[in-house]
């Protein structure tokens, strides 16, 4: 997570840039994290450099006969200099890490542009990165830049650009544990997050315990791997592991180099409308975890032949889809909205039964609305899943905190947090006064509703509820997003763009 002061430098950038002339939101984003690349390259190098050493492998650096693209030889350069450098070795340095392979790094790199507009605007982005501790080879640096950049101009929600809150992204892969080997799938991976995440993950259960290292907010990193002893075993992890799809070109830049300088050297982040007929439907893959878009349909005549589901709906769509393309015996943890779980049209219907009646629906961990916020308040869950078999029983859990306050923005920590309970009971599947198991003929009794009131009420009586307090915060909330929605609508009139 970003701390305050690389959200108030981050900020200062992004208004040099459009004071500069680089107006557009998502171009401005794409240009910072093509900087914050440029950087972090150079440190994941070194780290690669100091792990290779560990497991007493040569190592091939990144920089080879290109000693002059590293961010420590040209940040110092005059303003036209450095400007030039990077404009016409630096840059396409970056497209070309691949060496002209016919790889999906180069594919979408080949396209990439660079574009701040003159010398001295780049002198003093790098100088402001260059003073940041933006090293930590856990972080996911570039997303958040992303997370922040969205949050700031709210035009997240809008074409569904928002990312999942990373303590959430941890738990989901957590509970469903991939393995070296495993191919890993996320159909909507936007920034490539949770691709992430499971590379870590099986990185550090592979990783000897007195070699990692926590960071202040609870991070692992100095991630070396030591247990991986055989290349054919890192080359698997590395190139035939991670799969990612998105539709925005964008995106998937930036999804392509937060794998990069995460140490997936070739990552397979592609371009692809997961529902349509281009996308390939074919069973592959032992993992799927994703976030997919919430909400929304789309046009009857492009949704793939092979769903059966019928419905335009893109949640109920996306269920679907993670049942066909995975393995049997495949694991699945996503999130979805609510209404997936008690909406009564035949689309929601038949969508359960699939996951009741061909799957072993393990898990169902319910969310409460705030988790999303400032992109969304809509009610979601977590569901983990098998596939193959039928359902027996299900765990359900209701997460009351998840270890952040909930406000408008949900970025202060505060210390009730339900998220270390859920990853202690998840195997014993304890039933308390937050969780129960559900045995098949309860849930087909209520005709396949999953709705969590049916299951666990945990309301505060109404003779304990203190009203007045209530409407104060309602009324506070509303007044925070009239403000925000105020800034916003200044923001864009600034831009010369329209809301």
């Amino acid at each position: 997570m970003l701390t305050p002061e690389l959200k108030q430098q981050i900020r200062k950038i992004w208004d040099k840039f459009y004071s500069g002339g680089l107006s557009n939101p998502l171009s401005a984003i794409e240009q910072i994290s093509y900087l914050i690349f440029m950087r972090r390259l150079e440190v994941l190098d070194d780290q690669n450099k100091e792990s290779a050493s560990i497991r007493n492998e040569n190592h091939d650096s990144v920089f080879r006969n290109n000693d002059d693209c590293r961010w420590s030889k040209w940040k110092h350069m005059s303003s036209d200099k450095m400007f030039k450098h990077v404009r016409d070795t630096v840059f396409p340095f970056i497209q070309n890490l691949s060496d002209n392979q016919n790889t999906f790094y180069s594919q979408f790199m080949q396209h990439a542009s660079f574009m701040i507009p003159k010398a001295s605007l780049l002198q003093e982005a790098v100088s402001i990165l260059d003073e940041l501790d933006i090293t930590r080879k856990s972080q996911d640096t570039q997303g958040d830049v992303f997370e922040y950049l969205l949050r700031e101009l709210t035009i997240a929600g809008k074409n569904g650009q928002f990312r999942t809150p990373r303590h959430i992204v941890k738990l989901i892969t957590k509970l469903v544990n991939p393995e070296l080997g495993e191919s890993i799938c996320d159909p909507a991976c936007g920034t490539g997050g949770f691709l992430v995440n499971a590379y870590e993950h099986i990185v550090s259960s592979n990783t000897s315990e007195d070699l990692i290292k926590i960071d202040d907010e609870g991070n692992e990193y100095n991630l070396i791997g030591d247990k991986i002893t055989e290349k054919k075993h890192w080359d698997i992890l590395k190139n035939k592991t991670f799969y990612g799809f998105d539709f925005e070109h964008t995106m998937i830049r930036i999804g392509l180099m937060n794998m990069i300088l995460h140490g997936i050297s070739d990552p397979n982040i592609s371009y692809a409308d997961s529902l349509s007929n281009d996308f390939c439907q074919k069973t592959q893959y032992d993992v799927i975890l994703a976030n997919p878009p919430f909400s929304g349909s789309i046009d009857e005549g492009d949704i793939h032949k092979d769903f059966r589901v019928t419905t335009s709906k893109s949640e109920l769509l996306f269920l679907e889809l993670f049942h066909n393309i995975l393995k049997i015996g495949g694991r699945a943890g996503i999130i979805v909205p609510s209404n997936v779980l008690f909406g009564d049209s035949s689309a929601h219907i038949e969508i359960r039964k699939i996951l009741l009646e061909k799957c072993q629906l393990e898990s169902i961990i319910y969310l409460p609305r705030g988790v999303f916020e400032p992109y969304a308040g809509i009610a979601s869950a977590i569901l983990i899943f098998t596939k193959g078999g039928h359902t027996e029983k299900v765990w359900i859990y209701e997460l009351e905190n998840d270890g952040y306050k909930f406000d408008s923005n949900h970025n202060t920590k505060i210390k009730k947090n339900d998220i270390p309970e859920i990853i202690e009971m998840f195997q014993s599947k304890k039933e308390t006064k937050k969780s129960r198991l559900l045995d098949i003929s309860e849930i087909i009794e209520n005709d396949c509703d999953l709705f969590v009131r049916r299951y666990i009420d945990n309301h505060v009586p109404e003779k304990e509820i203190d009203v007045k307090k209530i409407m104060g915060m309602i009324k506070l909330d509303r007044d925070n997003r009239l403000e925000k929605e105020q800034q916003v609508d200044n923001d864009f009139t600034a831009m010369g763009l329209n809301k």
